[in-house]
């Protein structure tokens, strides 16, 4: 089960390092591991990725049906309490969501609109009270319902960050939670610290930056610029207040 998580992950994110690149960068990459340099391939793969996940997660829902009727061992117990954690970690990857961002990104781009091939159906970014979701409804009852809505600030996402644990917060929020700075960043943070959701350690260092979810928020929010400003000015602030801290240190002052 590790095996199909990090396989997943690990495709995923080399398919949206390529998206997101940029000249140079993106022939490298194209080069270096003789991909076929057109959108319409980079779409497939991320179409095949999506289907992998969900294939796995409903084969999985239905081995667990199958325990619960004819196994009852401590050792069957044991599996399926394993089986649904791993189950729950496939759902609830960043690269998952970052996905089906991407696909959103694609759908609204001229590349998409020239090249054809949509990802997947019924994938939309949704307003809820002025609050944005992402939401996903895929095949064999499998439906993604993504917060974009940060718990701590309880405003819309900013520069978001993905936990180990999945739980998703602005970047700046989320090292306020880590206990610490901008500066020094999350993966600075001690293990001892602990996601202000479900309370799990050791989440802050293999943090991810969902990229795509950034880009799919900067282009829908009516408020954007005015939250940008705003996040730019505590950036500013935080930024300072640390090199101003590091000077006194330095100088004993």
């Amino acid at each position: 089960m590790s095996a199909v998580v990090g396989f997943f992950n690990q495709r995923a994110q080399k398919l949206l390092e390529l998206h997101l690149a940029s000249g140079f960068n993106k022939c490298f990459i194209w080069f270096k591991d003789k991909l076929q340099g057109n959108h319409v391939a980079l779409i497939q793969e991320g179409k095949d990725l999506v289907n992998y996940a969900m294939i796995n997660a409903v084969a999985m829902r239905k081995i667990l049906k199958k325990y619960d009727k004819i196994h009852y061992s401590t050792q069957g117990q044991a599996f399926k309490s394993q089986a649904q954690s791993m189950h729950i970690e496939l759902l609830q990857s960043p690269w998952l969501c970052e996905l089906v961002a991407f696909h959103v990104n694609l759908r609204e781009s001229k590349v998409n609109s020239r090249s054809g091939p949509a990802l997947f159906e019924g994938c939309s970014l949704v307003f809820n009270d002025e609050k944005p979701s992402l939401s996903c409804e895929l095949f064999d009852s499998v439906k993604l319902e993504i917060d974009l809505t940060c718990s701590i600030c309880l405003e819309t996402l900013f520069d978001p960050v993905s936990l180990t644990c999945g739980h998703i917060f602005c970047y700046i929020c989320a090292c306020k939670a880590g206990s610490v700075t901008i500066v020094d960043g999350l993966e600075a943070a001690t293990p001892r610290q602990k996601c202000p959701i479900c309370r799990e350690g050791g989440v802050y260092e293999g943090a991810v930056h969902l990229e795509e979810i950034h880009i799919l928020l900067s282009r829908s929010c009516p408020d954007w610029e005015e939250r940008r400003k705003s996040e730019n000015r505590e950036r500013v602030k935080q930024t300072k207040e640390h090199w101003e801290s590091q000077c006194r240190l330095f100088t004993g002052i």
